[in-house]
């Protein structure tokens, strides 16, 4: 009886000795075509070459293989795979929650948590909560809303009208500036501090640490009283990211 016992299974090539066909399609050093030579011919000439035969087409007939730096190319191919981690943007909606009548004070700091998550090039949803008397008003709550998109303008454009949703008011706010853009700039920024920080070595060191953590903080660190639900690669699904900023001081009409 036949009985699998697990294991993990190799997504690595064949190389050298591990090649198990009688002849293979070898393609040489600089990429030329060599021609379909026999198994221990093309042994032979990887190591007259010094290099690894590795089977870069294990499916066709006969299986296809160049004469490589397998090390050599085993490392490229992870510090490519890294640097495209690097700079894979990570598209997230961020959730901002107001009240109709909002105190002045409290409106300009959730403002300020709006222009920042915008510059980051991140979405916005912004929440407007309706309690008792007020679901008869809900014309406070889109005036607003009308403000808020307003004042951001030049950061950001409303992607998602106002619409009510049982004792809420949605909109959502889409950035002019790309994610991958946002990045880009926090890198820049950020390596523009650490030079000038090595300009200028009389200067504070904690100034210096303060203002490198303030342009890493950009590239997705959460601050303080944002909660963090998800997020996802730009170009897939897209969750959500809350954000509560300080309570409101405004009373209930």
């Amino acid at each position: 009886m036949w009985c699998y016992r697990g294991g993990s299974i190799s997504t690595e090539p064949r190389i050298n000795d591990r090649i198990r066909v009688p002849e293979v399609r070898l393609v040489g050093p600089s990429g030329e075509q060599v021609g379909i030579v026999p198994l221990a011919k093309a042994l032979e000439l990887a190591q007259e070459y010094d290099l690894d035969l590795v089977e870069v087409a294990a499916s066709a007939r006969p299986p296809v293989c160049k004469l490589m730096d397998y090390g050599k190319f085993k490392y490229e191919s992870a510090m490519k795979a890294r640097e495209a981690r690097k700079n894979q943007a990570h598209t997230v909606i961020k959730e901002m929650k107001l009240r109709p009548k909002i105190d002045p004070h409290d409106y300009d700091t959730k403002k300020g948590h709006v222009v920042r998550f915008l510059k980051q090039g991140d979405k916005v949803k912004i929440t407007i909560m309706f309690r008792g008397r007020e679901q008869s008003r809900p014309e406070l709550g889109y005036r607003l809303l009308q403000r808020l998109a307003t004042d951001v303008e030049d950061l950001g454009f409303i992607e998602s009208n106002p619409k009510q949703d049982g004792r809420n008011m949605i909109m959502v706010l889409g950035p002019h500036k790309k994610k991958t853009e946002a990045m880009a700039e926090a890198r820049e920024a950020q390596a523009a501090r650490k030079a000038e920080a090595k300009a200028n070595p009389g200067r504070s060191q904690n100034a210096a640490d303060d203002d490198i953590a303030e342009g890493e903080a950009v590239e997705g660190e959460a601050v303080e009283g944002e909660a963090v639900e998800g997020e996802t690669t730009e170009g897939e699904t897209t969750e959500a990211e809350s954000a509560e900023a300080p309570a409101e001081a405004s009373a209930e009409a």
